[in-house]
């Protein structure tokens, strides 16, 4: 094994080992050289191999990562995790000790959990590296490479810190420093994560410059500088970002028929993965759809649809219903074709105009604006066949904005576990309909193998 940064620095670095590179190591911090043509600084000298090691970490984003559509990913962990999803599948398996909440730093799906996303993160800072010392590129595409890869290591990060608590910021592909690395404070995560967005701001144009939003721009980066400062509870910072989107009128707007919202073309659409090939459609579909019962792994909770209005048409369209004529299940009918049928319909949202509308009506709610509160929670309603919200006081519209984010971005990338995380009601939420539950289950174990190999990322999170 040697060292990407040894390789970085003697030319050496293929292009199969940054296009591939999560598949070909196990760990961070050491990949295999492999036999190959094209060297690190040839990579960085043509925009066409520049942009395919940059679109492969999307690749293994939407694949094997954090924010994919497979079972393995938030959508479906942490519904299962918290109140969203039922687990029908079968026992001893990485959804089970989730929906058990019997998750073990020994397990290797925790160490999968955490590798595949320091993978990522690794490969975005080789690409980050590349573009700075790159001599052919223009200045243009040195800064989208690097904003790209800036805005992706922030994201991934911010996940991490929600998800473990005090994390490493990992910003060289220098294995010495690496493999030492130590965990900071969840605030000094929250910070470095600020400040690579700030930069990427800087660096990425307002427009796309690929197809189908598939690629971040300047107002992908506002939108997650939006759910930081939403999270950090700076509440002018939160409505001035999510306003910078909302007022992309040239680019954003609310799709008006709910069925198409999860379509490729929505123009609520933010950013988006597209699939693997060109005729197919999403993870997500294949994960939550199923055709009989019972269900072959997860279906939505009956608290959740019976939370919903009869009239909200998320309830109508947005949720499915099998029933073998005994017992009736619910599935998530957000995305509604599976990975091969109907052609190319659908790519996996990872952000989308909704939740800027609720980002911004929460902060203005605490600001005091509860008239520009209310009417930002309406855009939402309205779309959904509600009335306008009854709530009058900041406290009542803030808790109907967390209710309306249930019904919104139910089994989207974990919103329901963090928005009752960071509003101090998982433990309420979750202590009656989840064994053993305690305020340590808040956060996630780290891989214990993680542990012994680097001493300094004790100690464990507490409970594990």
């Amino acid at each position: 094994m040697r060292t990407i940064i040894s390789f970085i620095k003697k030319g050496l670095l293929p292009i199969m080992c940054l296009i591939l590179l999560f598949s070909s190591c196990d760990n961070f911090v050491d990949v295999e050289l492999p036999n190959s043509q094209l060297t690190a600084p040839v990579v960085f000298e043509d925009m066409a191999t520049a942009n395919a090691a940059l679109t492969s970490i999307y690749s293994k984003m939407r694949d094997n990562g954090l924010l994919s559509g497979s079972p393995a990913g938030l959508s479906h962990q942490l519904g299962n995790y918290c109140d969203e999803l039922d687990f029908y599948g079968s026992p001893q398996t990485s959804t089970d000790y989730f929906h058990t909440n019997s998750l073990s730093a020994a397990k290797n799906d925790m160490k999968d959990l955490w590798t595949n996303t320091y993978n990522q993160i690794y490969a975005a800072n080789a690409v980050v590296y590349g573009a700075e010392n790159s001599v052919l590129l223009s200045t243009v595409n040195r800064n989208q490479l690097k904003g790209e890869a800036l805005f992706v290591r922030a994201l991934l990060h911010f996940y991490l810190a929600n998800l473990y608590g005090d994390v490493p910021y990992i910003t060289t592909t220098d294995y010495a420093l690496n493999s030492t690395v130590s965990r900071i404070p969840v605030t000094t995560v929250y910070s470095a994560v600020k400040a690579d967005l700030i930069v990427s701001l800087d660096l990425l144009p307002e427009s796309y410059v690929s197809p189908n939003r598939v690629r971040p721009n300047k107002y992908t980066v506002r939108a997650l500088l939006a759910r930081l400062n939403l999270y950090q509870g700076s509440w002018d910072e939160a409505s001035n970002d999510a306003s910078a989107v909302i007022n992309a009128i040239d680019l954003y707007a609310l799709e008006p028929n709910i069925d198409a919202v999860f379509l490729k073309d929505s123009p609520s659409t933010i950013w988006q993965f597209s699939p693997a090939l060109n005729d197919t459609n999403t993870e997500e579909g294949s994960t939550f759809l199923f055709t009989s019962g019972p269900p072959p792994m997860s279906a939505l909770t009956t608290d959740l649809v019976n939370s919903f209005l009869p009239s909200d048409l998320r309830r109508t369209r947005w949720i499915g219903a099998i029933t073998d004529g005994v017992s009736t299940w619910y599935y998530p009918n957000k995305y509604k074709n599976t990975l091969t049928e109907g052609g190319s319909m659908e790519h996996s949202i990872v952000f989308r105009l909704e939740e800027q509308y609720l980002i911004r009506a929460e902060a203005r709610a605490h600001q005091g604006d509860l008239i520009g509160a209310k009417e930002d929670l309406n855009r939402v309603r309205t779309r959904a066949g509600l009335a306008d919200t009854a709530a009058v006081t900041a406290q009542e519209i803030i808790a109907a904005v967390l209710q309306e984010r249930r019904f919104e971005l139910f089994t989207e990338h974990g919103h329901r576990f963090f928005d009752l995380k960071r509003s101090n009601n998982l433990t309420t939420v979750l202590s009656s309909v989840k064994p053993g539950w305690n305020d340590d289950d808040k956060l996630l174990p780290l891989p214990a193998s993680e542990l012994l190999l680097n001493p300094n990322l004790n100690p464990q999170n507490s409970g594990y």
